[in-house]
């Protein structure tokens, strides 16, 4: 091979390489981001599913507790509150505690009431939102590992420098920070 080749393939390598792997890169954070929008989709999902559960649970307790008014229309404004349009993902957050929390207090006046704990519809209700709360657990652990791995790549050196250059940043987690409120609302079927 003459010298002039020999440069050639030099001068390719020394171009080529980095901008492959400039390209790998940006496809990785650019395949993480589409990971991430369809798992948040996944978790908005499982939400709806959720506020749309809440109504027939509080008009099934509220046949049945007709003095926890009070409760049953704090657990409804809530339940609204979550189901409306947020900025981000923090506010969402605030407002899923909330509505766990009024949750909470629903069952805690079902335990008041052994004929209401005892109806089908009731318990069918009951069985149906703790396999929702499992389905947005397991919705929303895939999603914070999507988070996880686009904010390392943005972090990470080099990989840092290609996701500044194009305009990659951190994600927020969904989490809740309460630890009393990590845990899924009780659902007993006891009759």
């Amino acid at each position: 091979m003459s010298p002039p080749v020999i440069i050639l393939i030099v001068v390719g390598v020394v171009v080529l390489l980095p901008l492959i792997y400039v390209l790998a890169i940006y496809n990785r954070l650019v395949s993480i981001r589409a990971h991430m929008r369809e798992s948040w989709s996944d978790v908005d999902v499982e939400l709806k599913r959720r506020y749309e559960l809440i109504p027939n649970l509080v008009e099934t307790v509220k046949g049945y507790a007709t003095h926890e008014r009070e409760t049953l229309e704090q657990v409804t404004r809530l339940r609204n509150q979550a189901a409306a349009e947020h900025d981000d993902l923090s506010s969402q957050s605030r407002d899923e505690q909330a509505l766990i929390e009024g949750l909470r207090r629903i069952f805690v006046v079902v335990e008041d009431y052994p004929e209401l704990k005892s109806d089908k519809n009731f318990r069918q209700l009951q069985a149906e939102l703790a396999n929702t709360e499992d389905r947005i657990a397991a919705a929303r652990r895939f999603f914070n590992g999507n988070v996880r791995e686009l904010n390392q790549l943005v972090e990470m050196f080099p990989s840092n420098l290609i996701a500044g250059a194009f305009g990659f940043s951190r994600s927020e987690y969904f989490q809740l920070d309460d630890d009393r409120q990590r845990a899924v609302p009780k659902v007993t079927l006891d009759a």
